[in-house]
């Protein structure tokens, strides 16, 4: 699977796995049986009712599936439910948090792409493309990566390594403990094999409650550079 490199402007190198092809589609597929069962509901309750939708009531029922893929993303973080079963979300290639810019750019261009050939547009886009991203993420600048843990994080114990020419991002992380250090990788690596974002989110806030560190980073790739740092300020405080 192909992966894209995102430099924020904290000087932090962040590497996602790209979002497949199937991945997305079976993600559109889990949205759009939302859409079904949500007019299904209506059909069956109008019918039991005896009621009368009309136009108006159609039109009703029409505007949420409309508007369903911006207020999933701006409200649940780049996700919708569909995205969210498979485990893939929307980033922007600067390392900023997607905004409601990024996501109404996305959604506007969305029926361009998916209504014309069954989604065969965006389908093309993405492979040509290489980097996850419709029509829609390149003109917003953002793409959608998998959140599937890497194979390299498969031990949850693993000492975090760093060059000899490593920047510090975060100096607050000397106040950390070994005791602290070593929760929050076993916290990491729970999080990830579980897709347990909340959890992600409380350590993370935690750390940030005893450090005082103030960033914009989301939850893991802070947690992963919280763990670079404090390995890189052990290793040249014990050299």
């Amino acid at each position: 699977m192909s992966t894209i490199r995102i430099h924020t402007t904290q000087n932090v190198t962040l590497e996602y796995e790209v979002a497949s092809v199937g991945d997305r589609i079976l993600a559109t597929l889990l949205d759009y049986f939302i859409y079904v069962g949500w007019a299904l509901f209506w059909v069956l309750l109008s019918q039991l009712l005896d009621l009368n939708i009309g136009k108006v009531g159609g039109i009703l029922i029409f505007l949420p599936t409309l508007f369903y893929h911006l207020a999933c993303e701006v409200f649940f973080n780049g996700q919708s439910p569909g995205k969210m079963a498979r485990h893939t979300r929307v980033v922007r290639l600067d390392g900023t948090p997607a905004g409601l810019g990024d996501y109404l750019l996305r959604w506007l261009l969305r029926p361009i792409e998916i209504l014309p050939f069954a989604g065969a547009i965006a389908v093309l886009t993405v492979l040509i493309n290489g980097r996850g991203q419709r029509l829609g993420d390149l003109a917003a600048g953002t793409a959608v990566v998998s959140l599937r843990p890497r194979a390299q994080h498969t031990t949850p114990l693993a000492a975090a390594l760093t060059h000899a020419d490593y920047q510090v991002v975060f100096p607050q992380a000397a106040q950390l403990t070994d005791h602290d250090v070593a929760l929050i990788r076993r916290l990491l690596y729970q999080g990830r094999q579980r897709g347990n974002y909340l959890l992600l989110n409380e350590v993370s806030n935690k750390i940030k409650s005893i450090t005082g560190i103030r960033t914009e980073l989301q939850d893991e790739p802070f947690l992963e550079t919280v763990l670079r740092d404090h390995a890189h300020l052990i290793t040249m405080m014990q050299g």
